[in-house]
């Protein structure tokens, strides 16, 4: 398993005890002992730590991204697991330095842990909402496009500030 998908699998499983038990476990301990348990000796531990600062930091943007991106499934109706990756894979469609992870990449990476660890139509529906957004804002190359500025400004209040 590649060093990066290994680090999204960890954070998943983070993200995924984090929301299961309210956001009421410190998620910075629940990082590392995932990150020492699962994935010793990695080569990249500070892409784990920046993805889920990132991911914490613009997590009011990102589930209102989701909420406009799928109306028809609220929040709490979306499944855990399906949910964790949805805000793994638009922190880094949205935020992330595209140089580093491509919106491509970052699509692609949401699918996979779709197909391993959600259900059967995990994958379609994961792909289904990054596809969306990742028409929305258009492709971004070498920085935030104009487009990607829009739709994060229509994300939520914090998520232009917060670049």
């Amino acid at each position: 398993m590649a060093t990066r998908h290994l680090i999204r699998t960890v954070i998943l499983q983070t993200l995924y005890e984090w929301d299961f038990y309210a956001r009421k476990k410190d998620i910075t301990a629940l990082l590392d002992r995932n990150l020492e348990e699962f994935a010793p000796g990695i080569d990249e531990p500070e892409f784990a730590w920046k993805i889920m600062q990132g991911i914490t930091e613009h997590l009011k943007a990102i589930d209102n991204v989701i909420t406009k991106a799928a109306p028809e499934w609220p929040l709490e109706k979306i499944a855990v697991i399906d949910r964790n990756i949805l805000r793994i894979g638009l922190y880094e469609l949205l935020y992330a330095d595209p140089g580093e992870v491509p919106p491509k990449v970052a699509i692609n990476e949401a699918i996979e842990l779709a197909k391993n660890y959600g259900g059967p139509n995990s994958p379609r529906f994961v792909n289904g909402v990054l596809g969306t957004i990742y028409r929305e804002v258009g492709e971004r190359q070498g920085g935030d496009s104009a487009a990607s500025a829009d739709a994060k400004e229509g994300a939520g209040e914090d998520a232009a500030t917060q670049e």
